[in-house]
């Protein structure tokens, strides 16, 4: 069983994949870039407005599925300059602050609309 997550707290995918998948008591939500939810757009032009954007957008579809930041228990974070590395711990600490989650951080050639962070997050549902 699984059951797909959608929702208008987050910004509509942008290609063939789900917001998030709940299955066997956890879920996996999409890599997320900082889109407002709104109107698409990006938010931010400098990597801690992106990252902030960005879990803003997690941590929507984490409550539209019963969910929350809380309950993360693993985060992939993508950046497209590991020299923001620095800027974006800041920016994530604000709302990982207490026993954070486990994580990779890595550094990619691109990412989806040349964003500078991408975040994907593993929850317990």
């Amino acid at each position: 069983m699984r059951d797909v997550v959608l929702t208008d707290r987050s910004p509509k995918p942008i290609g063939p994949y789900s917001q998030a998948i709940r299955t066997n008591g956890f879920l996996y939500v999409s890599g997320q870039v900082a889109l407002d939810p709104k109107t698409g757009e990006f938010v931010g032009t400098d990597i801690r407005q992106q990252t902030e954007r960005t879990l803003e957008n997690i941590k929507g579809i984490l409550e539209a599925a019963g969910s929350n930041l809380h309950h993360v228990v693993k985060t992939t974070v993508f950046l497209k300059d590991m020299n923001d590395f620095a800027a974006m711990n800041e920016a994530y600490a604000k709302y990982f602050n207490l026993a954070p989650p486990a994580r990779s951080t890595v550094q990619v050639a691109r990412l989806p609309k040349d964003a500078l962070v991408e975040i994907e997050v593993i929850a317990a549902s």
